[in-house]
């Protein structure tokens, strides 16, 4: 008979904090808490709110009728650490350390890790993050970009990417690290990893980095004439970096994000709204081509997940270009809160051992 473990996962945003409770993968209670401006403008930095947000975790369980007495494992989502390979790590010292100065930026992710070793603590049971942003596994051939002062990061939807994966490998009845999956993340940001035998070898950088445009972000963009743009003494450096992160992609081109009032644009004859749109399935499916090349054209499957995967148009789009490497397998949503408890169950399973953070990449 299977043992039922009982999972509090924490995904904590700049304006709320998602809290799920899991019996195994069952969900049993799921909230999101709103917090408002007033709530969090006392607080001079992201990180000086764990305390605060604890606390309305604590309450939003007490109200339901939780009790946290019952848990065995608090599991909050990673932040912005160190560069790390992928899977399920117990929080520690270092950890923490690392979340609370921010290493590689301030996020409300970070928060994640300190709540979740701050309840856990009190009651005498482990605490864990699972595939963060920050997960990086790529071959050392992808690391390089053409100009050594600016080498290739990783940083990527590797929650969602590492979970669908695993989800295509159920599926498929084999197991991940036998397969090789192209994964496609699409939301207001859009990555798309080469899954190579259970490690992501190569992804486009979704933050500000390269790859697709998408509703919000303007991925690859022509160097040159991105640095005529920097110095043209029309923009100030913030206001680049929203062209890029923010106001890229759909914003730009049609003053939206929303991919639903897009496709309800195209619907009414709209022609430019259905131009952007067509055209960003094209730079996925050129994106996904490319992967395809990383692993030698042995592709086992290719996944299409996110919000945008909901879009059936979308899909079809984009499959019509590539369906001729793998099937394409769809897996809407991003689903984070199963994806951490399914990283917590994997440790308290012993189907894998928890990673200690740091870890070397190799």
């Amino acid at each position: 008979m299977q043992q039922h473990y009982r999972i509090l996962v924490i995904n904590p945003g700049s304006t709320s904090t998602k809290i799920g409770v899991f019996s195994n993968e069952q969900c049993i209670f799921e909230e999101t808490i709103r917090h408002s401006v007033e709530e969090t403008a006392q607080y001079n930095r992201i990180i000086d709110q764990y305390e605060f947000r604890k606390n309305t975790i604590l309450e939003a369980l007490d109200h339901e009728g939780m009790n946290i007495s019952k848990l065995d494992a608090v599991c909050g989502r990673g932040g912005l650490l160190r560069p790390i390979e992928g899977g399920t790590y117990e929080v520690n010292d270092a950890m923490i350390e690392d979340l609370k100065m921010g290493f590689n930026g301030e996020h409300a992710s970070n928060l994640g890790g300190i709540i979740a070793s701050e309840i856990a603590s009190g009651l005498n049971i482990p605490s864990f993050i699972v595939d963060p942003v920050v997960v990086d596994e790529l071959d050392n051939v992808a690391r390089y970009s053409g100009v050594p002062e600016i080498p290739r990061k990783s940083i990527f939807h590797a929650l969602n990417q590492k979970a669908v994966a695993r989800r295509v490998a159920k599926d498929l009845e084999r197991p991940y690290e036998d397969l090789n999956i192209i994964v496609t993340h699409m939301g207001g940001g859009i990555t798309v990893g080469a899954h190579k035998k259970g490690r992501v070898v190569d992804v486009n950088n979704g933050l500000h980095g390269d790859g697709p445009f998408s509703p919000e972000r303007a991925g690859t963009v022509p160097a040159g004439d991105l640095v005529s743009l920097c110095f043209s003494g029309e923009y100030y450096r913030e206001e680049i970096m929203k062209k890029l992160v923010g106001q890229g992609g759909f914003m730009a081109y049609l003053d939206t994000n929303d991919a639903l009032e897009v496709e309800k644009r195209i619907e009414a004859g709209d022609e430019e709204a259905e131009r952007v749109y067509d055209a960003m399935a094209y730079q996925i499916a050129k994106e996904i081509a490319q992967m395809s090349a990383v692993l030698h054209g042995k592709v086992d499957a290719i996944a299409l997940t996110g919000g945008l995967a909901y879009g059936k148009e979308f899909v079809a789009k984009i499959s019509e270009r590539v369906n001729w490497i793998a099937d394409c397998l769809i897996y809407p949503g991003e689903n984070e809160l199963q994806a951490l408890t399914e990283g917590a169950l994997r440790v308290l399973r012993e189907e894998e051992e928890a990673k200690t953070y740091p870890n070397p990449i190799g």
